[in-house]
């Protein structure tokens, strides 16, 4: 017999999913965003002999980083275990 288990997280992302791999995942999109379209810029300044495409192109880099990032879901913070808050917990103690 087969069983079926049922998926421990949502499908797009995996089940540890830590602050680190985020934050490369975020560095990423931003820095390749901004080397590909400095890329695809320099290229246009080179064909059309103008000096600022390539800035444009840094920037078009930065907004399509962030937008992949936000797309994505990585700029969501995640919290962490609950702190206790209960009667007889530390989080009611004087901190002395």
């Amino acid at each position: 017999m087969t069983e079926k288990t049922p998926p421990k997280g949502p499908a797009g992302k995996p089940e540890s999913d830590s602050g680190y791999n985020s934050g490369m995942a975020v560095f990423s999109y931003v820095i390749g965003g901004i080397v590909v379209w400095s890329l695809i810029g320099w290229g246009l300044d080179n064909l059309l002999k103008t000096h600022w495409l390539v800035l444009v192109g840094a920037l078009v880099g930065i907004a399509g980083g962030i937008y992949l990032t936000m797309k994505h879901g990585l700029l969501t913070h995640t919290k962490g275990p609950a702190e206790p808050q209960g009667p007889g917990d530390r989080a009611d103690e004087d901190s002395r």
